[in-house]
């Protein structure tokens, strides 16, 4: 028996991919995309931009979108902070990054 990698995509909706961002993307969102991605120096000022693009997109293609929008803008949209990700994560015996 050997054991193969498993690959995990949790969400494949958006790939996280300049082209995944832009295909999720219409009109003029998809060119502020491009104009952003064009003028972003490489390294850590592009990664901004792709970062903040792909949740534009997931956010964009969630099929509860409009639904997470609403509740944010009412201020209802429910929260978890990072003492309570932390606890629940040593709970189930994971460790956080950096541990």
């Amino acid at each position: 028996m050997s054991i193969q990698p498993v690959h995990h995509d949790p969400d494949p909706r958006v790939p996280r991919t300049i082209d995944g961002i832009a295909a999720a993307l219409s009109g003029a969102r998809r060119m502020a995309f491009y104009r952003e991605v064009g003028q972003a120096q490489a390294g850590e000022e592009l990664q901004h931009v792709v970062a903040t693009w792909w949740g534009e997109a997931m956010l964009g293609t969630d099929p509860d979108g409009e639904r997470v929008i609403a509740a944010a803008n009412a201020g209802t949209l429910p929260t978890v902070s990072w003492d309570q990700i932390h606890r629940r994560r040593r709970e189930r015996g994971g460790e956080m990054p950096g541990e």
